[in-house]
């Protein structure tokens, strides 16, 4: 028996020279690990990239924005037990890192039109659809609230918003469209398919961390069975072999046969596929 699980997107870059500019800075895969916990609601891990955060210059105004904004996509009660979770951390490193940039005064008018050009501007297209038609209340909510008044606060870019965003979406469950969606505005914004893969890698991480048995050490001794990196955590020590297998992202088992038994694959978290020889292929989605 084997335990699997497998990454949420296998993001695959082709024929391109990866750039210093490509690759996410301490403080962005920083802030990326805070949005990430924060969305889980895994407040241990949380503080843990709290702390690296504040040593590699997150100030805390840019991490109390992620947090905030973290409402919006996770729901209040996470996001209150995040700003918890870092105002306990800020006081018992005795209040001394750099509190960063207040937001500057809100621009007049309606948050309804700014809100509307703000979110133009974002995704570089109107946002419209029979969606909004049929409940007009949340297309105000989203142009109005979270566009006009939270992405109005101007001491954290666009960009590191997404980046954060697009952390929290791959974090959780059901939410693939509005994903896909951040990825695009992402790339709109700045984020390239180098970074937002890392983001992708970042939330996979800490979804491996959650899982009861651990994430195990790198699959050195199996690796020339497998393309990319994956993870073992042997569960057990004699009698059915058993252990917990995390893939990254892009990583994919070889076509290999099992000479003296079967292998049964429980899928514990992500989405993948699985296929036997001959046969079409299978989605791998969590058991619920």
């Amino acid at each position: 028996m084997m335990r699997f699980l497998l990454t949420l997107f296998l993001t695959v870059i082709i024929g391109k020279n990866v750039m210093a500019e490509d690759i996410l800075t301490a403080k962005e895969q920083a802030i990326a690990y805070v949005s990430s916990y924060a969305a889980r609601g895994d407040q241990m891990g949380l503080k843990k990239a709290i702390i690296q955060g504040l040593d590699k210059g997150v100030t805390i105004n840019e991490l109390k924005e992620v947090l905030v904004q973290s409402y919006a996509y996770c729901g209040f009660p996470r996001s209150l037990n995040a700003l918890s979770t870092l105002m306990q951390t800020v006081e018992e490193r005795g209040n001394k890192d750099e509190k960063g940039a207040e937001p500057g005064a809100k621009p007049q008018g309606s948050s309804l039109v700014y809100g509307t050009e703000n979110q133009t501007k974002l995704t570089g297209a109107e946002v419209k659809g029979k969606l909004f038609e049929f409940a007009p209340a949340i297309d105000e909510y989203l142009k109005a609230h979270l566009f006009g008044d939270i992405f109005a606060r101007d001491n954290l870019d666009w960009k590191t918003r997404e980046l954060a965003t697009i952390a929290m979406l791959a974090s959780r469950q059901g939410v693939e469209s509005q994903l896909q969606a951040h990825i695009n505005i992402g790339k709109h914004n700045g984020l390239s398919d180098e970074q937002i893969s890392e983001i992708l890698k970042i939330a996979s991480k800490t979804g491996a961390e959650a899982v009861l048995f651990g994430f195990g050490e790198e699959n050195t001794a199996y690796a020339q069975y497998f393309i990319g990196k994956s993870y073992l955590q042997p569960l057990t020590s004699d009698g059915v072999g058993m252990a917990n297998v995390t893939f990254e992202p892009k990583c994919r088992n070889n076509w290999h046969i099992h000479h003296k038994g079967g292998q049964i694959l429980l899928v514990v978290a992500g989405q993948g596929w699985y296929q036997e020889w001959g046969k079409p292929a299978q989605s791998l989605k969590p058991v619920m």
